[in-house]
């Protein structure tokens, strides 16, 4: 009876859930159901934007105002974030940030940030940053990408390269 009365008492503290203190190890998430976009904290202190699969977003200066050149064999490489104008409302008002949606020219909507489109690296796995100032050219338009950050300690990284080797390598910021 005591062993059942202590596993159930461990299953419902379980159930509870943790407290939103990271215990000193900067990890705490402020999620977003609605997109599925959270933030997370780098070891630097640079709070970034990740998708629910948990891959760092970017977004690309050249498509500010959500003026959006990533078409055609630029998609192989950043995938678009995909959401609606009334999942960006809500996902704005949970993490303090401003969300919105713009038409591709596929004709779906792209979840952006500041007016800015987001994507992530599908060459880089969840928990990576290794897309963050990379620079490459796709189709006559040139693209320097960024990590989608909240403005807390915020701050490019510059981890990512485009000379010498793999221009993906980098080390896992969280």
């Amino acid at each position: 009876m005591v062993v059942l009365a202590a596993g159930l008492a461990a299953l419902v503290l379980a159930a509870c859930g943790g407290d939103d203190d990271d215990g000193g190890g900067g990890n705490a998430t402020a999620a977003t159901p609605s997109t599925g976009v959270v933030s997370k904290q780098t070891v630097d202190g640079t709070r970034v934007l990740v998708d629910s699969d948990g891959k760092t977003l970017y977004s690309a200066d050249v498509e500010k105002g959500g003026r959006i050149h990533c078409t055609g064999a630029c998609l192989s490489f950043w995938d678009p974030v995909t959401a609606s104008a009334s999942n960006a409302d809500s996902a704005s008002m949970d993490l303090g940030l401003k969300l919105g949606v713009v038409k591709r020219p596929d004709g779906g909507d792209q979840l952006t940030l500041g007016g800015k489109p987001l994507y992530s690296f599908s060459e880089e796995g969840p928990g990576k940053l290794e897309g963050d100032g990379f620079v490459d050219d796709f189709e006559g338009t040139h693209f320097e990408w960024s990590a989608a950050t909240t403005g807390a300690g915020s701050g490019s990284s510059g981890s990512g390269s485009s000379s010498g080797g793999s221009p993906y390598s980098g080390n896992s910021p969280y």
